[in-house]
């Protein structure tokens, strides 16, 4: 069958990260390991279902990857070669016998591979129902991983066909097109953490960075039923244009450290050197960009005791001022994928939950999904997805249908 590898090379990567330095929005194909290519297809277990996908996004993860930026220090827990794609909603094609699952069941793929899917007795984490937190993502019958897609010998959606295991797949109502069901894992990712920091009413939240995902966490505030007071920050004019479709209340377009305090309530204390301190501010801030400058401003537009909470991956970010930390009593934390939280009172597993929010007719998806593309054109698809200024890139998705 046909599939999209990303293979081991540490020339390709380091030369990938050299460029990406100097052409952030640029693809190198040719440069960068990863190929096309016919592979032998086999499930890893006999718990496993066959699958054949339907539609596969690409995530800010994949991207990062291409670019070399992904962290050093996340290495151990990937192994390649690795068929990319972890954003799935496929076709059931086989399914073990006395399983739930039947062939042409349409499923949204969970690709965390946690205790339960590596044969390996639950973990302290996976016992609690934590099981994006894993003790054993190193160990077990699988090689080393985290998701599917980043993980040798399980395969990824990026393929004519795949397989995942029968406790990982969510069943896609009849009402949800591919089109919207592909949306489950950016939904999902930004699920977690409203989930675990549902803002009060009376509440000031800021959203840096108007992706995918900063898209997803103004609707899911709105459609859960949250007033507080939204204020967005976006790059690009369509961003911003979509964010307040969603129900942000404010958006501002790279603003000065000035412009944001004065959209939160806080005001500028001036300094000699470094650019101003803020006093008072916002409540919640989520990073969806995890960069140095959405830290660093993050970090000084919340008030005493406010969270940060970083959603958008990073590695290293460079010098930080992080005196606002301490100054403040913030509270710092990550939100890394799914599991379980606590939605209206109930606890529900993450994943489930988004797709229930797709199916209920009410959440505001249209234009989210932008690019669709054949497997063949997998090159222009990742040059739009890196480009997002110039092609108006949200989610781009491969079709192999």
């Amino acid at each position: 069958m046909k599939a999209l590898v990303y293979y081991r090379s540490v020339c390709r990567y380091l030369l990938v990260k050299g460029l990406n330095r100097f052409w952030p929005r640029t693809f190198f194909a040719r440069v960068a390991p990863l190929k096309l290519q016919e592979i032998d297809f086999r499930p890893p277990g006999p718990a496993w279902v066959v699958l054949r996908p339907r539609l596969c996004g690409i995530c800010g993860s994949d991207l990062r990857l291409l670019k070399g930026a992904e962290s050093l220090l996340l290495e151990p827990y990937a192994s390649l070669p690795a068929v990319l794609g972890h954003e799935v909603v496929a076709e059931v094609v086989e399914a073990p016998p006395g399983s739930e699952w039947g062939a042409g069941d349409r499923v949204a793929v969970e690709p965390v591979l946690p205790c339960a899917v590596r044969g390996a007795p639950p973990c302290r984490y996976c016992a609690a129902g934590a099981y994006n937190l894993c003790e054993n993502f190193l160990g077990g019958e699988l090689a080393p991983g985290v998701i599917l897609g980043f993980t040798r010998g399980v395969g990824g959606g990026m393929a004519e066909m795949m397989a995942a295991h029968t406790s990982r797949l969510v069943r896609v109502p009849d009402n949800v097109p591919d089109e919207v069901a592909v949306l489950t894992d950016s939904l999902a990712s930004a699920l977690q953490p409203v989930l675990d920091n549902f803002p009060e009413d009376r509440h000031t939240v800021v959203i840096f960075g108007a992706g995918i995902i900063g898209q997803h966490l103004i609707r899911l505030l709105r459609v859960l039923g949250s007033l507080a007071r939204v204020v967005m920050v976006a790059r690009h004019r369509f961003q911003a244009e979509l964010a307040l479709e969603g129900g942000a209340n404010v958006v501002m377009s790279s603003p000065s450290r000035t412009m944001l305090g004065e959209a939160v309530g806080a005001r500028l204390a001036p300094t000699t050197l470094g650019g101003g301190n803020l006093e008072g501010g916002a409540d919640l801030f989520f990073d969806c960009v995890g960069s140095k400058s959405s830290m660093q401003e993050g970090l000084l537009t919340l008030r005493g005791r406010g969270t940060f909470v970083l959603v958008g991956t990073a590695g290293a970010l460079g010098p930080v001022d992080f005196s606002s930390l301490w100054f403040r009593e913030l509270r710092l934390t990550g939100s890394a994928m799914y599991a379980h939280g606590l939605c209206q009172g109930k606890t529900v597993r993450t994943y489930e939950k988004a797709v229930e929010l797709l199916a209920q007719g009410d959440y505001p998806s249209q234009g989210l999904v932008s690019h669709l593309f054949r497997l063949a054109d997998y090159r222009r698809a990742f040059q739009v997805a890196f480009d997002k200024r110039r092609h108006q890139s949200l989610k781009v998705a491969l079709d192999l249908r």
